[in-house]
C-alpha cells in the first residue's frame, strides 16, 4: 500500500510539474498555434485551406511585421478568409479589430456580409470570442479601434472597392487617424499597370502600385517597402469581366474555366507602409 501510495504520488507531482511548465509556456508570448497550423485548421473550409496557395498568409504576414502582441485592425474582413487565421492568432496576447460594414449602410448586401460575419464570430467563441467588430462607413462612421491605438492596419483586396464608392481617401485618412506614430499598414491589392486610369481601375479590379502609393502618401504614410510573395506572372489581366473572370469568383460561370483556374488567382502588390513617429 505504501508502495502503491507514493507511486500515485509520484505520478501526481510529475503531472503538476508538467503542467506547470506548459501553462508557463502559455504566458511567455509564444503563441499557441503558428500561423502554419491555424491556416489549415479544422475551423477552415477545403476551398479556404485550397487559397492559401495564392494567398500566401505566412509569408504576407511575416513581411507586415505581425506579432502576437499587437493590436491588429483587420479592414474589410467580409466572408473572413484572413479572419480565420487573424483573429486566433491574435486571440492570446494581442488584439483583433474587425472592421466590417454598417448595418447602416444603405447597401444590403453590405448589411447581410455583415450578419453572416457576426454569426461566424459567435458561432465559435472559443476562436473568436475576443474578436471586436466595428463598423467602417465614413464619413460619420470611423471608430474603428483605439485613436492611434493600432500597432497594425491590414487590408486585403479591397482598394478597387473604396474606389468605386469614391470613398478611397476616406478610408486611407482613417487608417492614419487610427495607428500609433510608428505604426505599420499593410496593403494587398490587385495589380494594374501603373498607365491604368482610375476608371479603368475600378471597372477592372485591378489597381496601380502607383495610385495606392500616391493616395496613402496623401494620408500621411511613408512608404516602406514592396514585396512580390502574391505575384502571379500568369495573370494577363485583359479579361472582358476584368479580375473577377478569375478563381475565385469565376464571374463567366464554365466558359474557359480550366483556363482560368490554370491561372490561378490574381498578380498582387503588397505594400508596407508607416505612419511617421
Amino acid at each position: 500500500m505504501v508502495r502503491l501510495k507514493s507511486s500515485c504520488l509520484f505520478i501526481l507531482i510529475s503531472t503538476f510539474l508538467l503542467s506547470s511548465t506548459v501553462s508557463a509556456d502559455h504566458h511567455d508570448g509564444t503563441p499557441l498555434l503558428t500561423i502554419e497550423e491555424i491556416m489549415v485548421g479544422d475551423h477552415r473550409s477545403a476551398a479556404n485551406i485550397a487559397r492559401n496557395e495564392y494567398r500566401n498568409p505566412v509569408e504576407t504576414l511575416e513581411f507586415f511585421g505581425l506579432e502576437t502582441d499587437m493590436t491588429l485592425i483587420e479592414i474589410g474582413p467580409s466572408g473572413a478568409w484572413y479572419t480565420e487565421i487573424l483573429a486566433p492568432y491574435m486571440r492570446d496576447y494581442g488584439r483583433y479589430y474587425g472592421a466590417h460594414f454598417s448595418p447602416n449602410s444603405g447597401n444590403e448586401f453590405q448589411r447581410r456580409s455583415l450578419e453572416n460575419f457576426e454569426e461566424k464570430m459567435a458561432a465559435d467563441p472559443k476562436l473568436y470570442g475576443r474578436a471586436i467588430i466595428r463598423h467602417l462607413l465614413p464619413p460619420n462612421e470611423r471608430a474603428i479601434g483605439p485613436v492611434e491605438g493600432a500597432d497594425i492596419v491590414l487590408t486585403f483586396r479591397n482598394v478597387h472597392n473604396w474606389m468605386a464608392r469614391n470613398e478611397d481617401e476616406a478610408f486611407f485618412n482613417t487608417f492614419f487617424d487610427s495607428l500609433k506614430p510608428g505604426g505599420i499598414l499593410g496593403v494587398v491589392e490587385h495589380r494594374a499597370p501603373d498607365s491604368a486610369s482610375r476608371q479603368e481601375m475600378i471597372d477592372s479590379g485591378y489597381v496601380s502600385e502607383a495610385f495606392v502609393k500616391e493616395i496613402a502618401a496623401r494620408a500621411g504614410f511613408d512608404f516602406v517597402a514592396s514585396s512580390e510573395v502574391n505575384a502571379n506572372l500568369k495573370d494577363t489581366k485583359d479579361y472582358v469581366e476584368g479580375v473577377w473572370t478569375l478563381p475565385p469568383s469565376y464571374r463567366l460561370g464554365d466558359t474557359d474555366r480550366e483556363k482560368y483556374t490554370a491561372i490561378g488567382e490574381s498578380d498582387r502588390m503588397t505594400l508596407k507602409f508607416r505612419k511617421p513617429l
